[in-house]
This record gives structure tokens, sequence and C-alpha cells, in this order.
């Protein structure tokens, strides 16, 4: 990744004129007004002057208007240059932004100026531009850098950010959203961009509801920005989706992000054609399930659900979101046949693929934008089942599973499963069947699809089990010895185990029930994935959910 390049100029400079100030003397009234136009048009563009920016660089920082031309090559068109009193209104920045061939809404926060606080006149602002994006249909990015509620101005500073709050909260659900955050960030400017889709934090940089300096005045705490807010902290708490080194790392995956994002809740996601084979035979996954089959562990040996998604998406491109979080579970973007596609798998090479309440809270969320946005989705199934333990318990997994089933029930866009190896119980019966509305449930043939895991042997064979004991007892009555009464024990308990899998441990009774469509060979899934996707595109119309409907709950 190569380094941002800084300098004290202005990058969009040049689109206005640099007529010193001071040359209207003897100008006739048109030209004056002129030369206004000039003054008011490059006002925003000068920032708080060279001396500001030199600060802002020094931290390592780009200016907003550095980090506009990052995201575009485009000219852009800014907003509202200036509004209020002493034209106040230029630290932050409003514009339509050409990303990719897209109209994008976008906004930041000039830190040049009042270190990027907030005011009434701020928060109108920039509650007009969000409105805006709704109204028109497109995203909206906002690169967030704001020292908080500019306190000279009182009140007003925080109903800038009330205005700000609703503003972004009535578009949630029709346009999508990403929120770049830059700097130190505290309380309203924490909220305001949680609120968004999405949210990519970069080192050095910190969000949280209060400071160190309060926390240690409160608390009597010690304790860093980074440890507090960091990328660390809220890249596994779930505050963000996804953290960066830098900057231009948070800009650069931005741009990604939105390539795999529709304008708005009415439309698809863009299709990308693609020249990889959708029928090709995927060697490396037969090799990957053969390799893990055969390992000593077998169907409990630890396996990583991306190497799967490697295989199977467009020249295996995937993008995954919150990868520091409930690794457990996986959620990705990717793409498969062209079109983009919504990945949740158990990741058994994590905690078995159990789902806890983190991995529960991660899908739900989730599965409820691809819902919203018109996104397919695709159930890769992979799990023992849901997390026991009286921790989770206490913690209500019972409440975060079922939001976990409420998305998945809720799901109206094409969805797919595919049973890879294990799948339990009230795990199986809440992930995406056919039961809760899949369109394809589709099994690997060596895939285990039971009530219970091995240990259900102990409930389905509980005579023969029961007989086991007392024989064993009746040897050792009888002078054998222990060893020899536990071998035969053991060797009789090892054959039920056998029988339990070979009669129901398999997709045998699911497949004759009609629980899944068909058995796929490994290497064939991309094949059979993409023509069922394909198939349930073409019959797919994008539209709005009726009735409200939020991101977040």
């Amino acid at each position: 990744m190569s380094a941002p390049s800084f300098s004290l100029q202005n990058p969009l400079l040049g689109q206005a004129s640099t007529k010193p100030a001071g040359e209207s003397a003897g100008l006739n009234a048109y030209d004056r007004a002129l030369d206004l136009e000039r003054e008011l048009t490059q006002r925003p563009l000068d920032g708080g002057g060279t001396d500001r920016v030199r600060t802002q660089h020094a931290k390592g920082r780009m200016t907003v208007w550095e980090r506009i031309k990052v995201l575009t090559r485009q000219e852009p068109n800014i907003l509202w240059r200036n509004w209020g009193p002493g034209l106040d209104g230029a630290s932050i920045v409003t514009g339509i932004l050409n990303i990719g061939g897209r109209d994008v809404a976008v906004y930041g926060h000039d830190f040049t100026l009042r270190a990027g606080s907030m005011d009434a006149t701020n928060g109108a602002k920039l509650a007009r531009l969000i409105y805006m994006a709704g109204e028109h249909g497109i995203p909206l990015i906002g690169m967030n850098d704001s020292a908080g509620a500019f306190v000279p101005a009182g009140v007003g500073g925080l109903d800038g950010y009330s205005e700000a709050f609703t503003a972004l909260r009535k578009i949630s659900g029709r346009v999508p959203s990403i929120s770049l955050m830059f700097g130190y960030n505290a309380g309203g400017g924490a909220y305001l961009p949680r609120q968004g889709s999405f949210m990519i934090q970069c080192e050095e940089t910190f969000i949280g509801l209060t400071g160190p300096g309060t926390v240690k005045t409160v608390l009597g705490e010690e304790v860093t920005a980074d440890e507090l807010g960091g990328p660390g902290v809220h890249g596994m708490s779930g505050v963000c989706d996804l953290t960066t080194r830098d900057e231009l790392g948070s800009l650069r995956t931005a741009i990604r992000l939105l390539s795999y994002l529709p304008d708005n809740n009415e439309s698809s996601a863009p299709f990308k054609e693609t020249s990889d084979p959708v029928d090709r035979y995927t060697v490396e996954e037969d090799i990957l399930f053969r390799r893990t089959f055969l390992s000593p562990a077998g169907m409990n040996a630890p396996m990583d659900i991306s190497l799967y998604l490697q295989q199977i998406t467009d020249f295996g491109e995937y993008f995954e979101l919150q990868p520091q979080r409930a690794r457990n579970m996986i959620t990705a973007f990717g793409r498969l046949a062209g079109h983009v596609v919504g990945f949740v798998g158990n990741n058994s090479a994590v905690a078995s693929g159990q789902i806890d309440i983190d991995a529960a809270l991660k899908g739900t969320r989730f599965i409820r934008f691809c819902n919203l946005y018109n996104i397919p989705l695709i159930f890769v199934e992979d799990t023992t089942g849901f997390r026991p333990g009286k921790e989770q318990e206490s913690r209500g997994i019972i409440l975060a599973g079922r939001k976990l089933l409420d998305s998945i029930i809720d799901v109206r866009t094409p969805r797919m499963t595919m049973i890879i190896r294990n799948a339990f119980g009230g795990a199986y019966a809440s992930w995406n069947s056919y039961f809760t509305g899949a369109d394809r449930v589709f099994t690997m043939p060596m895939a285990r699809i039971a009530v219970m895991g091995p240990a259900g042997k102990d409930f389905v064979y509980k005579n023969e089990m029961r007989q086991l004991a007392a024989d064993y007892k009746k040897a050792i009555k009888a002078g054998e010895s222990e060893a020899s009464a536990a071998g035969a024990r053991d060797a009789a308990l090892a054959a039920l185990s056998e029988r339990y899998e070979e009669e129901l441990m398999n997709p045998k009774e699911a497949l004759s029930l009609g629980s899944v469509s068909s058995v796929v060979r490994p290497g064939e899934s991309r094949r059979v994935l993409s023509e069922n996707l394909s198939f349930l595109m073409r019959h797919y119309q994008p539209s709005a959910m009726g009735g409200t409907h939020r991101e977040h709950e």
C-alpha cells in the first residue's frame, strides 16, 4: 500500500480562482460581485490555513480535501460550500462524488477549521445531505474527524447532532452508508456514524462514549485511548465492521466495500460479468474435504470455512466483515456467477463452529442488511449446535438465538444452504432449512444431519446400552478379567456408534424426507450453487420491504 502524498496545497484548489484579495478596488458592481464569488468559493478550500494543515499532516492525517481526492478522480460536486454566520459551516464539507461510475453522497469534517466541531449550522447542513441521499436513493459515505459539539455554540452543538442523528436513522434501510473514522471521536461523534450500515476504523484513532480523562475522573481508572476505544477494541466488540492500518487503507477499503452494495433498497447490487467458468470442477475443494475427512479427528477436525469460500466464489473473491469478532461465524460478501451474494457460514476452526451470543448477533445484523438491500444469501452449515453453558445462558443466548432465527425466517431474498459437515439439533432447525424458508438446501455426502451428535446413540439405543452394561458386570462375576470384559464392551459400543452414524447421522433420511434437495459431490459446489443462484435471480424483482424497516434493532 503506497503512502499518502501530503501537500500544503489543496488538491482541489485549482477549481477556484487564485486572484489575490483586495484587487476589487475600482471595479464596477458586476466585477465586484464576481470577486465576491471567487472569495466565497475559495474560502472552504483554504480550510484553516497552512499552519493548521501542517498540524494535520504532522499527525499523519490527511485533510478532508485530500481524502476526497482518494475517493474519486472526478471533480466533486461540493454542496452548500458555506452556511451560517461567519461562514462557519465550512467546518463540514458535503457533496456528491462519482465513485466507480456511481453517484455517492459524501460528507467530511474539516479538522483544520474549529477541529471539525459541530453546531446547529453543521448539523442542519449534514442532515440536508443525508435526507437528499435517501430521497435520491444514493449511498452515503461519511468521513468523521470531529472534536464533537462546538462548546461556544452552547446547546446548538447538541441540537446539530440531534438533527443529524434523526436524519441518518430515517434513511436507514433506504440507502446503505459507510462511516470512516479518523481522529478522536467521542460522544455524538461516536453515536452518529454508528447509526450507519458499516463503520471502518484505522489505527491511531479513538471512538468512545467518553475519553480516558473522563474515565479517570469518574471511575479512577487509568486507561489509554487505544485501550478504551481503539480499533483493536472495537474490531472485537462489533462496533467497527472493519479495521485498517491507516487512513489510506480505510478509504480504499470503503471503495471496495461500496462495490458490493446496491444504491438503495429498490435496486440490486452491481452485477460483474465473470470469465471464471461457473461449471468448473474444483479439485481443490475435493482435496480440502478429503484431507479433513480422512484426518485422525475426522468430522471433528477443525476446518476454516474461508478455504471453502475461496474455492466457490468468482476467482476466489470474497470480502469478510467483522473478521476479528466471533470467528466461529463468518459473514462476507462475495461474487458467484457475477452476482453479489452474502455468505453466512459456521467456522469449525473456532469453537467447533458452535453458535454463541456474539456469533448470533453478528449473523443477525448481516442477514438483516442483505434482506433489506436485495442481496441473496448462501448459508454454509458446519456446526454441532448452539454454545452450551452457564455463561451463555446468563447472558441471554436464547434471546440472541431468537434474533438470529427471526432474521432468517424474515429473509425475502433468494437464499440457499449448503450443509458441508455437521448439522445437529436446534442449530440445524433454525439455520435456513426449507422449513424456515430456504429456496434450495444441498448437502455434501459426508455430512452428518441429526437431532444429536454421537451422544445421541445413548438415547436411540438405550436398551442395547443397558444390556452392554449388564453383560460387562456379568462377565466380571463369571471370572473374566476387567480388561477383557471392558474390551468386549468397548468394541460393542464402537459398533453401536457406527450403526448410529450409518442409520441416523448422514444425509439419507434428510434426502428421503425432502429436507434437502440433493447431495452435492465435493468439487461441484460452485456449479450447483451458481446454476441455482442464477435461476433464482432471474426471477427475483428487487424492491423495498413494506412498512418501515431499519438496519439495526
